[in-house]
């Protein structure tokens, strides 16, 4: 049923798109962030800057909350009439967004093949759908390690390399771990719970998915093992019982409570700021093979955009991921510059050059996947957040629990085959 204006208007789901003065081109895109703090200052100052360069074209960034509040608002709006022009959405979100047909592909939205081109093809996968590529990168990490070089030295390890296996990941965690004190590693296992197995499950020659959204593989030998070791570093003591909060890793890390954690390089300008010892970032540890799915957000462009909208959104998205622009927000936030064109830029240059940890998720592009995205995906992925953790608070004996969850999964699929 069809809100009347006046209740939207009332309720703010419509009021950030109302029509403005014509004698520019609007811009509105909501931003996955809560109102205030640094991040938002970037963007505003992004929009004022382009605004003087464009004095055609005007831009309003919303602020909308999480990725799930802003989803829900962007389709809320859009079943009232009143879409933004674009939106900054998980890249899990384009099977959804595609589903409900609020937006249009950008290789049909212009002259778009040399610059959608430019990006890392790692970040581009999610969103090549159906031959169309429906998202463009922008807020976008991995999954890497953190870890003290001081508790390293203290245990006897080397402190200028993370553990590259899991065997060694295992050893050090012990070694590093201290009764009452510290765990030795900490993989979060709420708020993403899927992202950090898909991880372990990449890393044993695994997959979470089929590429076209349309099947699960939850429970295979390769996730079954996956789980076997993350369950084995908590018997081993190596790593807190029960679930590790993803709120509250990166505090953990900061305040000596673990050693080591697995978190996105999203956190790296926080610890980097912060931490008042040496620390280290690492690829994640490997067992078939490395591996860490990617994540975080890209640029969706929505149906109801007029053509001049398309036009200005165009100009402002290809202005936004420009390589310089792609480095400054790299530095100044820690996600991975999105194009490798960023970071031969001397702003980017000379930010690794003082800070080589930064170039560790991009290097570890090459060992990328997609992260799990299907038809519906907050309904699939579901029952697999549940299942992990079960299994890890031992609720459930943890390949009954993959079971379950995959069989869940595929009935929720089953209209998409």
């Amino acid at each position: 049923m069809t809100l009347p204006r006046r209740l939207l208007l009332a309720s703010g789901l419509a009021a950030p798109f109302v029509a403005r003065a014509q004698s520019a081109t609007t811009i509105d895109f909501l931003f996955p962030v809560a109102v205030g703090g640094p991040i938002t200052k970037m963007i505003d100052g992004y929009a004022r800057a382009f605004e003087a360069e464009h004095a055609g074209i005007k831009v309003n960034p919303v602020y909308a909350g999480s990725y799930t509040d802003t989803l829900t608002k962007a389709q809320t709006a859009a079943k009232a009439g009143q879409a933004p022009t674009m939106a900054v959405l998980l890249s899990t979100d384009a099977y959804t967004l595609i589903d409900d047909e609020l937006i249009v592909p950008f290789d049909q939205a212009g002259d778009t093949k040399a610059w959608l081109a430019s990006f890392y093809p790692a970040f581009l996968r999610n969103t090549q759908i159906d031959g169309h590529e429906w998202g463009v990168p922008f807020q976008r990490s991995t999954i890497v390690l953190y870890y003290n070089k001081d508790l390293f030295k203290e245990v006897g390890l080397d402190p200028t390399q993370g553990p590259a296996t899991w065997a060694a990941h295992a050893e050090a965690a012990v070694k590093l771990s201290k009764k009452d004190a510290r765990w030795g590693t900490a993989i979060p296992a709420t708020g993403f719970t899927y992202w950090l197995f898909q991880a372990l499950v990449a890393e044993a020659g695994g997959s979470l998915a089929n590429a076209n959204g349309t099947e699960v593989t939850y429970d295979t030998p390769a996730s079954r093992k996956a789980l076997a070791y993350w369950l084995s570093l908590q018997k081993s003591g190596a790593t807190p019982p029960g679930l590790v909060e993803w709120g509250t890793t990166p505090r953990d890390f900061l305040e000596g409570r673990a050693a080591m954690i697995w978190t996105t390089t999203g956190n790296l300008s926080n610890i980097k700021t912060n931490a008042k010892f040496p620390f280290g970032v690492a690829m994640l540890p490997a067992d078939e093979t490395r591996g860490s799915p990617t994540g975080g957000g890209n640029f969706y462009l929505f149906k109801a955009a007029s053509a001049a909208q398309r036009t200005a959104s165009l100009t402002f998205l290809q202005w936004i991921t420009s390589p310089e622009r792609a480095a400054q927000w790299g530095v100044d936030t820690g996600y991975v510059a999105t194009r490798p064109d960023a970071w031969e830029t001397p702003a980017m240059k000379a930010y690794v050059a003082g800070f080589p940890a930064a170039a560790v998720a991009r290097d570890q592009l090459e060992y990328a996947v997609p992260e799990l995205s299907t038809h519906d995906n907050q309904r699939v992925t579901e029952p697999l957040n549940n299942a992990l953790q079960a299994a890890l608070t031992g609720r459930k004996e943890p390949n009954a629990a993959l079971a379950e969850a995959q069989a869940t999964s595929s009935r929720l699929l089953r209209g998409f085959k």
